[in-house]
């Protein structure tokens, strides 16, 4: 018999292998930012600053006040870009969590696509835009990040978080692209396979990491913003 890499206990001890395999784990609560007005535009934002509107706060207050007292969470990790970190702060200071920026977090890099709609690119560069649109693996817009790239920074950047806290609970608050690649890792989905799931804004998406990789949990919570116990007005 060989003990099981992932707890080093003899697989055949299944209590033993259970308790060991859960205190290596890190819960993560997986969200993508609130929505700015570049989202309800179509206008591709990539790394380029954009604050929340009005909605995006709105669901950030939501999102926190459903954290706050019912999760144990011991640190909020966050991309730099001002609509995570809005999104994040919120949820930090509901539930007294300390709050840490990493740039590995960030969107894709989308070069010259940046600040543009899908409709300008598409007639500005419909060349660029149909190998965009195939999610070619290995191609970068121009100036930009090839799939294959953000994915290797953004799984380096969380398995070097979610090691950190092996037994306890973080939050990890990105964006669009880098929670379809959590997914993509947790699923066994390959980059160039069509979306079939959602990603909204302040969705609640629960992983469970390991040495040996991403399990997905839950996926797309949005109780949160249907739940009218949750406005400030009411509680």
């Amino acid at each position: 018999c060989h003990p099981c890499p992932a707890c080093r206990w003899f697989p055949f001890d299944s209590d033993r292998h259970r308790f060991t395999a859960t205190m290596d784990a890190t819960r993560i609560i997986a969200i993508r930012h609130g929505e700015t007005a570049w989202n309800v535009d179509t206008r591709i934002q990539g790394q380029l600053d954009v604050p929340l509107n009005d909605t995006g706060r709105w669901q950030a207050e939501r999102l926190a006040r459903a954290l706050a007292g019912r999760e144990a969470i011991n640190v909020v990790y966050t991309s730099d870009l001002l609509r995570a970190w809005e999104t994040a702060r919120a949820v930090a200071e509901s539930t007294g969590a300390p709050l840490i920026a990493d740039e590995g977090l960030r969107e894709r890099g989308f070069g010259a696509f940046q600040g543009k709609t899908f409709t300008e690119i598409e007639a500005a560069m419909p060349d660029e835009a149909q190998r965009w649109r195939k999610r070619d693996p290995f191609w970068a817009p121009p100036g930009g990040e090839s799939l294959t790239a953000m994915r290797r920074r953004v799984i380096e950047t969380l398995h070097t978080l979610a090691s950190r806290h092996r037994g306890e609970q973080i939050v990890m608050v990105a964006h669009g692209g880098v929670m379809d690649l959590l997914y993509r890792a947790a699923t066994g989905q390959e980059l160039q396979a069509p979306r079939t799931w959602q990603l909204g804004n302040t969705a609640i998406n629960r992983l469970l990491w390991t040495p040996e990789g991403l399990t997905l949990v839950g996926w797309s919570d949005t109780s949160h913003l249907e739940n009218e116990s949750l406005d400030e007005s009411t509680t």
